[in-house]
């Protein structure tokens, strides 16, 4: 089998709540670039890939001249076309930015092809720990809310079955620690004590910030605090995960899987959370899960949870996968949630087809 061609279309997503209907900017989009990518024995990898802002369009060409390279390559070779995406292109651009987000879509769409090829569904290839994990609903309980509109929105995601959700702190303005801490307690004071709780800084503390407010919302239950403050100040995350009862999760900032042997080492969080575009793809990822089973910590994904979910799923140290509903408008079909779970495709590679209607729809 070989790689014979590719095509690759920019988009622009509307980025809506679907989970809450809460009120978002009118007509935001969030733009993205689609990847086919084709063999001569009519198998078609498919991935997405965003993060690109306004250079999408930079990112749409970088996604093509990478998967130029590859064709005539054997797309089950996934290290070997990796090897020499990287050596063509890599030394000189990476570890970070443009060139990592076209690499993690081509290498999605190898492993896609890789399943489908071997018609089973990519959480069983990658391990296959479980078919069915946990998920929590993300973006609907979101920091410009009113605090009526977030326990409006938490009781909503609770009715629709959702055991586990993530809500912010680090509000609009120049808030004080008195209105963070009353706003994570009116979404917990919505859900009960039984809902797993997480809640999100965005990296817009500094370390003594976390410190203090993380102390003072320790009765709340949260199940993690996460990036709480500069992703690559490791010392400093540190500081707040030895300081604090609650768990701290980080990573999602991070490119590629060296960063994270740094994280790990210094004992910077407590569950390891990884976007599988920064990373460097579906082998990228699923290096970093086994360097935190080795230190013995979970991991959990970030975004696309419709790709996620085999991940998550494939290796024993998963915990839960991010909900977050950005690019489900793309699919045809994606996984089922049953009782707080998603459950896990049947269907060889990712399991996913593009839906021809939305693709038109949001062509840039």
């Amino acid at each position: 089998m070989k790689i014979t061609g590719y095509e690759a279309i920019a988009l622009n997503v509307p980025e809506d709540d679907p989970l809450a209907n809460m009120p978002e900017e009118v007509g935001r989009t969030r733009p993205v670039v689609v990847l086919r990518l084709r063999t001569d024995n009519d198998i078609e990898g498919i991935a997405v890939t965003f993060y690109g802002g306004k250079m999408t369009g930079s990112l749409r060409v970088a996604v093509e001249e990478l998967a130029a390279i590859t064709v005539g390559e054997d797309p089950l070779r996934t290290e070997a076309i990796i090897t020499k995406l990287r050596n063509g292109t890599g030394d000189s651009c990476g570890p970070g930015g443009i060139f990592t987000l076209a690499l993690s879509a081509i290498d999605i769409a190898l492993w896609d092809i890789k399943g489908k090829a071997l018609e089973q569904p990519l959480w069983k290839l990658l391990g296959g720990h479980r078919d069915r994990v946990a998920t929590y609903a993300s973006g609907s309980l979101r920091r410009g809310l009113t605090d009526d509109q977030a326990q409006q929105a938490a009781r909503i995601l609770v009715q629709k079955g959702f055991r586990e959700m993530k809500t912010q702190m680090a509000l609009p303005g120049n808030p004080t620690p008195a209105d963070e801490i009353r706003r994570v307690r009116v979404v917990r004071d919505a859900i009960g004590p039984d809902i797993k709780l997480m809640c999100d800084i965005n990296q817009r503390w500094r370390p003594e910030q976390a410190i203090d407010i993380g102390h003072r919302v320790e009765d709340v239950g949260l199940f993690w605090l996460e990036d709480v403050t500069a992703h690559d100040d490791y010392q400093g995350l540190a500081r707040v995960t030895a300081a604090l009862k609650t768990p701290i999760a980080g990573g999602e900032y991070v490119w590629g899987i060296t960063p994270f042997r740094q994280m790990l080492e210094a004992r910077s969080v407590d569950i390891v959370m990884v976007d599988i575009l920064r990373a460097g793809g579906v082998s990228q990822w699923m290096k970093i899960a086994g360097m935190a089973e080795a230190f013995n910590l979970p991991i959990v994904s970030h975004v696309m949870p419709e790709i996620l979910v085999h991940l998550v799923a494939a290796c024993p140290n998963g915990l839960t996968v991010e909900y977050m509903p950005w690019m489900l408008a793309l699919y045809e079909e994606t996984p089922a949630i049953e009782n707080g779970e998603l459950i896990l495709p049947t269907k060889p590679g990712l399991g996913l087809t593009f839906d021809e209607k939305a693709i038109a729809a949001f062509k840039a």
